[in-house]
């Protein structure tokens, strides 16, 4: 992985958002002995996480979690046991942050402002730590040499403190991820919705049903309720038509059709325009 991959893959990491299940402050509360484990065991502890972080299939298994320049290069492949002690004891802190990296990228977690304050101050202090360090040799004063002493005392209680909770962290995120906290619940089974049915008359502003909902496409046993008044057209005053009698109606009479010299002579009028 070049510079500007892992420059893009910590600017990409800025936008996750999901959330470690405990941040830093809280790790203490949520597993003290594991933490206290952390705290004077922390390359075993570190060696068991990156483990567990790779699902106990040390083939994929890269220095460093391919984060850094020398991943890949270390001769991994051929006993990546042996590689990943080395690393967790000659780069602890590296070991640490890798095991974080691996985590943040494969559940979106990003980390939250109390952590990255937590780290932040961590790192100034052994930063201003080394600063003291360096000025009281040059100048050679005893009580400037003892103040950055505790300073660097102060500086690795600090390294040591965080990097036990940043791997209880890891270690109850990965719980979660095992599934070690119990099954998720149960989703709720969604209320019965009252939904209408075909049956059911549509009301209208005459009190009849609505033409064309939930009428039958076939007459019932009791037949079609009646029409409402002046539905239909009133019967005619002399009635409708009798029917045709039993043998037709008579022939017309004679001279019916016109003879073929119809139409009669002078039609049309004169000064008619044709």
């Amino acid at each position: 992985m070049g510079s500007q991959d892992r420059l893009d893959k910590m600017q990409m990491r800025q936008n996750y958002r999901n959330l470690w299940h405990t941040d830093l402050m809280r790790t203490i509360q949520q597993d003290p002995p594991y933490c206290c484990l952390s705290l004077w065991c922390g390359p075993c502890v570190s060696y068991m996480l990156r483990k567990r972080a790779l699902y106990n299939d040390m083939s994929r298994y890269t220095c460093c979690a391919g984060y850094l320049p020398c991943s890949g290069r270390c001769g991994e492949s051929r006993c990546p046991e042996c590689c990943l002690a080395t690393e967790v004891i000659l780069c602890f802190g590296n070991s640490v942050a890798s095991t974080r990296f691996l985590l943040q990228d494969e559940f979106n977690i990003q980390t939250t402002q109390c952590d990255n304050c937590i780290i932040g101050f961590m790192f100034c202090l052994q930063q201003i730590a080394c600063i003291f360090s360096i000025v009281a040799m040059i100048v050679g004063s005893d009580e400037l040499s003892e103040a950055s002493q505790i300073l660097s005392c102060l500086a690795d209680m600090v390294y040591c403190t965080v990097c036990a909770c940043m791997q209880t962290q890891h270690k109850i995120e990965m719980d979660k991820r095992d599934g070690k906290f119990g099954p998720a619940p149960a989703m709720a089974v969604p209320p019965v919705q009252q939904m209408s049915r075909l049956d059911q008359p549509y009301p209208s502003a005459a009190g009849y049903p609505h033409p064309g909902y939930g009428q039958p496409a076939y007459p019932q046993p009791g037949g079609y309720p009646p029409p409402p008044p002046g539905h239909y057209p009133p019967p005619q005053a002399g009635g409708y038509p009798p029917p045709p009698p039993p043998g037709g109606y008579p022939p017309q009479a004679a001279g019916y059709p016109p003879p073929a010299g119809y139409p009669p002579a002078g039609y049309p009028a004169p000064g008619y325009p044709k």
